[in-house]
C-alpha cells in the first residue's frame, strides 16, 4: 500500500461547505454535509449510487441550489459568485460532454475562450496540455476517432486549460480499462504533485485508496465515516479477511464462527473478518472442501460494512 503523503495546511481551504441540504421532493438527496479541501489535498467521496456525491459537486459548481447550508470556494460564496469561483476551478464530469465536431486542438481552443483567456495563452497551453495528456498525436483528431481513454484524458487537458488551482473529477475514470485507468491515476498523481486539490468521486476503492489524503464516506446523503484511507481501515475493520469458497463454505461458517470478529456471506463465498487469522487458516488447511483467501482488510471491506452489500434500487 502507498504511502499517504500529507498535505500542507497552514492555508485556509481552497472550499469549504457547512450544513449542505438539498431535496428533491421527499427525498433528501444530501443531509447536512460539511467538509472542507486543504491546498495541495486530494479528498475522496465515496459511497453507494445515490448517495448525493454527484448533487453535492452539482451544488459546488453552482449547477444546483442547495436548500440549506454554505459553500465557499477560494472564500467566494456559491453561487452568489460561482462565475468569479470557477475561474479556479477544473471539472470533469461523470460523462464526457467534449464537442464531436472539433478536433482535440479545437475543443482545447474553445473551452479557454469560455474563460475569456486571450487567443495566444490558449494557443501556448495547447501542446503542453496535449502532451500531459498523451494527445499529441492525436491534435487533429476528433473524439469519435479516440479510445475511452483518450477522450477522458482530453477532458482532464480541457479541465485544465484555466490553470485552476481545484479540481472537482465525478467519477474519472469509470468505463475505462485497467491500463487506461492506471494512466490516468498517473496524471492525476502528477498534478497533486504540482500542488493542485482534487475532489474526487469515485465507486474504485483502489482509486481512493491510491490517490486520497482523506475520505468522506456517504449514504443517504449523510457523512458517516471521515479519515484517511488507512485510519478508517484501522478504525472500523479487522486487520485481516479470510475468504471462504466451495461446497463446505457454509458449514465452516457454521462450525467456526467463533475464531472471527465477524462473518459475512455473499453468494458462495464466506468472509471471515479477523484480527489473528492463524487457528482459522489451521482449520481451513486441513480441509479438501473448500478454497481460501488470505489477505489484509482493504477499503472495499470497509465500504462494504458501512454501506452494506445489498444492492440499491437505483444502482
Amino acid at each position: 500500500m502507498p504511502a499517504e503523503p500529507q498535505p500542507g495546511r497552514s492555508s485556509e481551504p481552497l472550499l469549504r461547505i457547512r450544513g449542505l441540504t438539498k431535496r428533491y421532493g421527499g427525498a433528501v438527496a444530501v443531509d447536512d454535509l460539511s467538509f472542507e479541501i486543504a491546498p495541495g489535498e486530494c479528498l475522496g467521496v465515496i459511497g453507494p449510487n445515490g448517495a448525493g456525491k454527484t448533487t453535492t459537486i452539482r451544488m459546488c459548481l453552482g449547477l444546483t441550489g442547495p436548500d440549506a447550508g454554505t459553500i465557499e470556494a477560494f472564500g467566494l460564496p456559491v453561487p452568489a459568485q460561482v462565475r468569479e469561483a470557477k475561474r479556479r476551478i477544473g471539472v470533469v464530469t461523470q460523462f464526457d460532454s467534449l464537442d464531436p465536431d472539433f478536433t482535440c486542438a479545437e475543443n482545447l481552443r474553445v473551452y479557454g475562450r469560455y474563460f475569456g483567456m486571450p487567443a495566444a495563452t490558449v494557443d501556448a497551453r495547447i501542446p503542453q496540455l496535449l502532451e500531459f495528456a498523451a494527445l499529441t498525436a492525436k491534435a487533429d483528431a476528433k473524439p469519435g476517432e479516440l479510445s475511452g481513454g483518450m477522450r477522458r484524458r482530453l477532458s482532464l487537458a480541457r479541465a485544465l486549460v484555466n490553470d485552476p488551482k481545484l479540481l472537482m473529477l465525478d467519477e474519472p475514470t469509470t468505463g475505462l480499462d485497467p491500463q487506461a485507468r492506471h494512466l490516468m491515476w498517473e496524471r492525476l498523481q502528477v498534478l497533486l504533485q504540482q500542488g493542485k486539490s482534487i475532489l474526487l468521486t469515485t465507486h474504485f476503492m483502489d482509486e481512493a485508496e491510491r490517490l486520497c489524503h482523506r475520505l468522506i464516506v456517504i449514504d443517504h446523503g449523510r457523512k458517516i465515516a471521515v479519515g484517511t484511507p488507512r485510519g478508517l481501515i484501522a478504525e472500523h475493520l479487522e486487520t485481516d479477511v479470510v475468504e471462504v469458497y466451495g461446497d463446505g463454505a457454509a458449514q465452516v461458517a457454521r462450525a467456526h464462527a467463533g475464531l472471527a470478529a465477524r462473518v459475512e456471506t455473499s453468494g458462495d463465498t464466506v468472509f471471515f473478518y479477523v484480527s489473528e487469522p492463524r487457528p482459522l487458516l489451521d482449520t481451513l488447511a486441513g480441509r479438501h472442501d473448500v478454497r481460501y483467501l488470505h489477505r489484509p482488510a482493504n477499503l472495499e471491506d470497509l465500504f462494504l460494512k458501512l454501506t452494506g452489500r445489498k444492492i440499491r434500487e437505483d444502482a
